[in-house]
């Protein structure tokens, strides 16, 4: 934040430039002139603005992601904490529908755990016990990650203002309850345009999924927000993320829990 702007006007341009962004598909310079390099509260207030914006408009949120677990996907960025970021209902894409490249303006991809919550995650300890019990099930999934700020030239506070860097996400079909697997055991290979791109594993998570689900729990707790039954929860790579191009064509194969795929549409 510059030393002659209050904190409220900030926010507001900070949000008015991702805004601007993403409206125009013009990546714009990052947000931390504005809000400092390392002032994660006041990023999260840009971020709330614009997640109440996107309602107002009429979307609904339908759960959170979780960012910047991998310790690969860190160092690309250079920060060193997990963020979290609002999942819509507009930013799902079905499987074996194409990604509407049109939507994005510098998409990356990578290969997650995800979990659909079976329980409200808001009271108690909400430690790796009672976060194990609140799942319902797990699947793979692709999260599009995709940045408003040029070039991914981003710090901490540059992503979590522009919503932890989502863009959309692909759920794989095929469901598997955790009294079948360990999330921190599951290995992931990413293909695109059928080279291989990444691998990882469960424990480039935070060490285990679980633990990322943990986390967030706690901390949207904290900010007031907590997780719900029947919330999407991306939990973060399991290896580095890939740029991908339109018309490329990305598949990740996550042990127990099968294959996702998305192909990104033909810019007109």
């Amino acid at each position: 934040m510059t030393e002659t702007m209050p904190r409220a006007d900030a926010i507001v341009a900070a949000a008015a430039r991702l805004r601007r962004a993403a409206e125009n598909r013009q990546p714009c310079y990052p947000v931390r002139d504005l809000l400092g390099s390392s002032d994660i509260a006041l990023a999260y207030d840009v971020q709330q603005r614009l997640t109440q914006e996107r309602l107002a408009a009429g979307a609904h949120i339908v759960g959170r992601k979780i960012g910047l677990t991998s310790p690969a996907v860190q160092a690309q960025i250079g920060v060193d904490q997990p963020d979290f970021g609002v999942l819509f209902d507009d930013m799902a894409v079905l499987p074996g529908t194409p990604v509407p490249t049109e939507r994005l303006l510098q998409p990356k991809a990578e290969a997650e755990v995800t979990f659909i919550l079976g329980a409200d995650l808001a009271d108690g300890p909400l430690d790796e016990g009672q976060v194990r019990s609140a799942v319902g099930y797990a699947v793979a999934a692709l999260e599009i990650v995709d940045s408003r700020v040029r070039d991914w030239d981003i710090r901490i506070t540059d992503t979590v203002a522009d919503n932890a860097s989502s863009g959309l996400f692909v759920l794989g079909s095929q469901q598997v309850g955790l009294d079948v697997f360990e999330p921190a055991d599951v290995t992931m290979t990413l293909h695109k345009d059928g080279d291989l791109v990444s691998t990882g594993d469960g424990r480039a998570c935070l060490g285990d999924p679980l633990m990322a689900l943990a986390w967030l729990a706690r901390t949207a707790r904290e900010f007031g927000a907590p997780l719900r039954a029947g919330d999407v929860v991306l939990s973060g790579a399991l290896g580095p993320m890939v740029a991908v191009e339109p018309g490329s064509t990305v598949v990740a194969e996550v042990s127990v829990l099968g294959r996702v795929s998305a192909t990104f549409t033909q810019e007109q």
